[in-house]
């Protein structure tokens, strides 16, 4: 069992950088995931916590993830994601070098349960939804090109498929095109920040989970 990464903590909720290759929620079919993770450290003091799953990463992916320990603390923050107050700030690594160094992606997708995947397509449907991305490349390195991405839509794989859609398929994203071998289980996609606005407030509060430790996310922007 990998060790749990502790972004932040209080009496309300507790933040970690999830490690790729884990899936967030606890599975009778998984001996280790980031909930039961998240449960064997609240156990240390206390002996019967509530975890509430505020929102999920895919497996393959990495970076920050919150849970309640509250009840009450999970209906605010699902009515903050409700009501689209939150804004997840994710990074990627891709092999190709965009043809422009910024710009919007709006897209319709459409969920391919047979093959697990979303599917970009061109026009609307009752099956479609629309999925909207904002991209801006901030570094490069010998392995690829680092990109900045804030989702304004939270659908089923939507970075990937966009960005595969666009000729740019993450770094280890097989199931979207690449042919760049990464880690097992993961692809070069983080969830790097949160940030959220406190409720009955103008205050902004940002998490940010620090960039997985391997020689693909080497770069002096950051």
């Amino acid at each position: 069992m990998t060790n749990l990464e502790i972004v932040y903590e209080n009496n309300d909720y507790i933040v970690v950088n999830k490690k790729s290759g884990l899936i967030s929620e606890k599975s009778p079919y998984e001996d280790c995931t980031v909930e039961s993770q998240v449960l064997n450290h609240l156990l240390k003091s206390k002996k019967k916590p509530y975890i509430g799953v505020i929102h999920r990463l895919d497996r393959v992916t990495s970076g920050v993830l919150v849970f309640a320990k509250k009840k009450s603390i999970l209906v605010e923050f699902n009515d903050l994601f409700a009501k689209r107050k939150v804004q997840k700030t994710y990074l990627a690594i891709v092999k190709n070098k965009p043809q422009k160094s910024k710009g919007n992606l709006v897209n319709f997708l459409v969920k391919n349960n047979q093959e697990k995947r979303a599917d970009i397509v061109q026009t609307k449907s009752k099956e479609s939804l629309q999925c909207i991305l904002s991209y801006k490349l901030i570094d490069q390195n010998d392995f690829g090109y680092l990109l900045e991405l804030k989702p304004k839509t939270g659908r089923f794989h939507q970075i990937r498929a966009q960005l595969a859609h666009l000729g740019l398929p993450i770094i280890g994203d097989e199931k979207y095109g690449s042919d760049q071998p990464y880690l097992p289980l993961s692809v070069c996609l983080h969830a790097w920040k949160l940030t959220y606005q406190l409720p009955g407030s103008e205050e902004l509060k940002t998490f940010e989970a620090p960039l997985p430790k391997n020689k693909f996310w080497e770069f002096k922007s950051i």
